[in-house]
């Protein structure tokens, strides 16, 4: 039964097509319901599922996916100030420009791999960050980052009073609408919904190239590329088409990132933003669908909730203990909270990557396979009596 489910594609999509739309509900009640972290969860989880089509089928670890990140971002805001404040013209100007970054890069890059594939994307990387930071000025705006004026010329919407807003459809990204559901405030943000149709499009996507052909060769180059060589056929131009769909999806999330927020920075192109990505794809299971989305869910949760906690915090749920009691906990706990979040999400990282190699996605699997097997194990065959 879990067997067919896991192969049927139109359950897969219609579970997962409810759980992002209904995100601000299911996830009200941990915390985690209003608009800018739902945001965040759909973003990073196109990037997630773009970088394990590289990383999970061909098995290219990349260092560099923060580069077209922060390219898509770059081109969103200059849509932004020289085009209109529509995101639709952002968003395909900002895939298509990271699209050709990433055939520039992958074509060197792809020259080598293993180890020298990932320094060959890190040391890319790390040049547009150089670039964006301190060369590219008159591009970038720098340190200070690049951000909408209500001065600039914005040649298809022309002159607005006040600090225009990215808007789709003639609503802008920031509308937002409160509700009740069980007694719980929800809020409900067209920002959020416009993320949340292109990652289910986004994860349709994936899904069609894990279940095609093509994809079906990227597992062979990640098997045994040295085989298929060998065998005459040229594998350099599938990891490559691999690595511009990965570019393209990181710079679609890095375009999205600008139109909820209208700032672009040298920030989003650093290391440690790459080395996020490939975090929240090993934490949720490479080469599994929808083990990225929740790895990209899980960190952002931890940045987001776990940092905000504090010593008063801490105080205040553990106000029944005794006075000297509660001093040491609060103590104890303080340090894998608020700035120690990263102890506390490295050591959970340590015991899933341990335990659970598989990701969360085999964390669950285990789970439904135990609470699906039958009663009394063994016991509950019959042996049938031989004729």
């Amino acid at each position: 039964m879990l067997e067919k489910l896991r192969n049927n594609d139109t359950a897969i999509m219609l579970a997962f097509t409810a759980m992002v739309l209904l995100g601000p509900i299911i996830l009200a009640p941990f915390g985690a319901g209003y608009p800018d972290l739902l945001q965040r969860f759909a973003i990073f989880g196109i990037f997630a599922v773009g970088f394990n089509i590289l990383f999970g089928l061909t098995g290219y670890l990349s260092f560099g996916h923060a580069a077209f990140l922060g390219i898509g971002s770059y081109m969103a805001v200059w849509s932004f100030k020289l085009l209109s404040m529509s995101v639709i013209p952002a968003i395909i100007l900002a895939v298509l420009l990271s699209g050709l970054f990433a055939l520039v890069i992958g074509y060197v890059s792809l020259r080598r791999s293993g180890i020298y594939f990932s320094i060959l994307t890190l040391a890319f990387a790390q040049m547009c960050y150089n670039l964006a930071y301190s060369v590219l000025t008159p591009i970038t705006n720098g340190e200070t980052g690049l951000k909408v004026l209500s001065s600039d010329p914005r040649i298809l919407d022309g002159a607005s009073e006040g600090l225009p807003l990215p808007s789709v459809l003639g609503l802008r990204m920031i509308d937002t609408w409160r509700g009740s559901f069980l007694g719980m405030d929800v809020q409900f943000n067209v920002g959020f919904y416009f993320c949340a149709v292109i990652l289910i499009i986004a994860f349709y996507i994936s899904l069609r190239i894990f279940r095609s052909p093509f994809g079906l060769m990227l597992r062979a180059i990640r098997t045994n590329q040295a085989r298929l060589n060998y065998t005459g056929i040229n594998t350099r131009p599938y990891a490559l088409t691999a690595f511009v769909i990965s570019g393209m999806y990181a710079g679609l999330a890095g375009g999205l990132m600008a139109c909820t927020d209208p700032l672009a920075g040298a920030e989003r192109m650093q290391w440690t933003a790459s080395g996020e990505v490939v975090l929240m794809t090993i934490l949720g299971g490479v080469g599994t669908l929808i083990g990225p989305v929740l790895g990209a869910g899980f960190i952002k949760y931890f940045e987001n909730i776990f940092s905000k906690i504090n010593d008063n915090v801490l105080s205040g749920f553990l106000d029944f203990l005794p006075e000297t009691l509660r001093e040491g906990v609060v103590w104890v706990m303080g340090a894998f909270v608020g700035e120690g979040w990263h102890l506390t999400l490295g050591l959970l990282f340590m015991i899933i990557v341990i335990f659970l190699p598989g990701g969360l996605v085999e964390g669950f699997n285990r789970i439904i396979a135990w609470f699906s097997r039958p009663k009394g194990g063994d016991k509950a065959t019959a042996r049938v009596p031989a004729e």
